[in-house]
This record gives C-alpha cells, structure tokens and sequence, in this order.
C-alpha cells in the first residue's frame, strides 16, 4: 500500500505549480480529482513545449497529470459549485493557484472550506504572496525569475541575465507545497484541525538562492561577481565549472590546484599554491584550463582525476544519459497507458520509501471522465 492511500485530493489548479503538487501526492498514493472547466478544461491540455502532442493534448498535460481523475465543473455557476459541497466535505487536500481574489469571489476561499470541512488542508499557490506591490502581476516562471534575481547568477559576466532553463520557479513551488500539505496533515492527526498552506513563487526563488543570498546579505552586499571564463558559481574560486575537451565538455568542481595541475600536467597550475589566488585570479586560471584541457578527450581526463579522487564529471547529454549504466540502475522511465490505449514514457516519483519505487501505469485523464454518470 502506498503511504498516503485513503487522501483524497480535489486539485483546482492549472499549469505546472499546482498540478505539480497534486502530481507528487497521486504518485504517493492520494487518491486526486482535477476540477476542470468544461470549456477546455486545464490550460495545459493546450499548452505545448514542442510540435508533439497525444491525443489532441500536449505531452506536458500527460506527464503532470498522470493517474489523476478528472471531472468538469463551471465554477461560475453557483449550482454547479453547490454540486461540489459532498466532494470539499469529504476532501483532506484542496489545491489552488488561482489569481489573488478568484477564490473569495466564487466562495471557495479558505475560510468558506474550512466552515464546510473543518479538517481540511487547504493547499495555495501565488506569484508574490498575498500582499504587497505585485500581487497583482501574472505569476508566470519567467517573470518571477526576472524579479528575483537569479539571472544575474547564471552566465559569464559579460553577458546579460539568463534565466534559467527549467520552469524553476513552478516546479519547486510544488515541491514546497507538498511539504507544507505534509506537515498539515501531520499536525490533523494530531489536533483534528485542518490548515491554510500558502506558497508563493517569488518565495520559493528566493529559498533556492539561500545560499547566496545569505552571502550577499552579510557580506556588505557586494554584487555577485560572475566569471568572465566558464562561470557556475559567482561565489565559488576556480577552477569550478565546465570546459571544452576535445571531444566534449568536463565538468570540474572544487580542487586544490597544484594537485590539479600535477594530474593534468599543467606546470602553470602548480604556482598558484595560495588558496586565495583561486578567488583572485579566477579568470585567469580558468582561462589556462580552458586551453589546456582542450588538447586531450573526456575520458582522458577523467581517468587521471577519477583515481585521483578529484570531483570531476562528463557533461552528457540526454542520448548519453539515458544509454549510460548509472542512469539505467536508477529505473527513472515508466510507461503509462493513456485511456485510448496509446503509451507515453516519462519519469516517475523520485522519491523511495524504505526501497520501494512509486510508479503508476495510469495516464492523464480525458476532459471529465469521472463526471457523474
């Protein structure tokens, strides 16, 4: 049985940072319910990374919304939302990610749940918190990571923020959200009592740079400084980062550079023997790695500096990753079936409790195929 079997989840969001969620507590055994929108349902039935779609839907929809079911309300529609009343009364979860003020209009506010549902948790997700200048501004991935800082880490420091390539901002508010909808319920077995759990995606951006900005805030705030060689890391000394070989990329982090340069046969690494030279002149050494390591392949190197126990990496791409043994061992693909028969491969929970993998066959719903008969 899996650990949260006998949850039930009614998840009202859209997109990726809720669904997201919702996603993570269907793999752990929740029993969860998209409330749809009969028009169209979930925004990202349509919304589409590449040209490829199944089933008339965008493979993203599958992947986010695998083993869920599905049912459509018109939550404009005040019958319609009464209809809903059996379900919120016998919900432990509520998921929303709605724009501030969408609830408290249709009555499904925290506070018009929990009169209906006194245990509930109540599980929401925003783009800038619930007070403030911004609250009103669209809560989308890219704008949260222009606004928080994050590009001016990513890059050399001859280029202009970049931001980074992954919904960041979304999917790590899901994460926190579970946590949070875990700890709620944690706390109900204890007291009865249901909760508000609120996540935003400006506070989850700023979580994920707690390590730097901590540095930035006690530090005198001085900018952070990007490497004009192969940055990774404005915070960290060479040689950290990745650099061409002569027949890919390799991945380099933390070392002593004499040592390095003695494994690597780089004479000119061995005089920087001050460890604060790594910070001082960083571009430079960097620079004297970059053309040295070009001469040799990956796996020349790293079979001088694996021995070595010295902290390097290939950088693979996704054809190399999923051909190589390490990615094989980890069993991360799983098939579901979606409901025309049609398959799709994607990953599965990350997440093993005492060494049992989590995985389901079942794919994203159609539009309301759990309505009532």
């Amino acid at each position: 049985m899996k650990p949260l079997a006998g949850i039930n989840v009614l998840d009202f969001s859209q997109f990726l940072s809720g669904p997201s969620a919702a996603l993570r507590l269907a793999d752990l055994g929740a029993n969860v319910t998209k409330i749809e929108n009969p028009a169209g349902g979930d925004i990202c039935r349509s919304l589409y990374l590449s040209e490829w779609q199944i089933d008339g839907e965008s493979a993203l929809f599958h992947a986010i919304n695998r083993n869920k079911k599905s049912i459509t309300v018109d939550l404009k529609e005040s019958t319609a939302r009464a209809a809903l009343r059996p379900r919120i009364e016998q919900a432990d979860v509520v998921i929303f990610n709605y724009r501030p003020g969408v609830t408290q209009r249709l009555g499904l506010d925290y506070a018009s749940l929990k009169a209906l549902n006194p245990g509930l948790i109540y599980g929401e997700i925003s783009g800038y918190g619930e007070r403030g200048p911004w609250v009103s501004r669209p809560g989308q991935d890219l704008l949260v990571q222009a606004l928080s800082g994050i590009g001016y880490l990513n890059g050399n420091a001859d280029q202009p923020p970049l931001p980074l390539g992954l919904s960041v901002s979304d999917i790590f508010a899901g994460d926190y959200l579970v946590q949070g909808i875990m700890a709620g319920l944690v706390q109900r077995s204890a007291t009865g009592g249901g909760c508000l759990v609120q996540v935003s995606l400006l506070d989850t951006l700023l979580d994920l740079q707690f390590e730097v900005l901590t540095t930035w805030l006690n530090d005198g705030q001085q900018d952070p400084v990007r490497s004009a060689v192969n940055n990774a890391n404005a915070y960290i000394a060479a040689p950290y980062g990745i650099y061409p070989t002569a027949d890919g990329f390799l991945a380099l982090a933390m070392a002593p550079l004499p040592r390095l340069g003695e494994l690597l046969g780089c004479p000119a690494l061995t005089a920087f023997s001050d460890p604060q030279s790594a910070f001082d002149r960083r571009d430079e050494i960097k620079t004297l790695l970059l053309n040295h390591l070009r001469q040799q392949t990956s796996a020349h190197w790293l079979e001088l500096l694996e021995k070595e126990d010295i902290w390097c990496a290939n950088v693979l791409n996704w054809e190399q990753l999923i051909a190589s043994e390490g990615f094989k061992a980890l069993d991360m693909v799983q098939r579901l079936t979606l409901h025309s028969g049609k398959t799709l491969l994607t990953t599965r929970c990350p997440i093993k409790i005492d060494g049992a993998i989590f995985t389901s066959p079942v794919g994203a719903p159609p539009l309301g195929a759990d309505n009532p008969a």
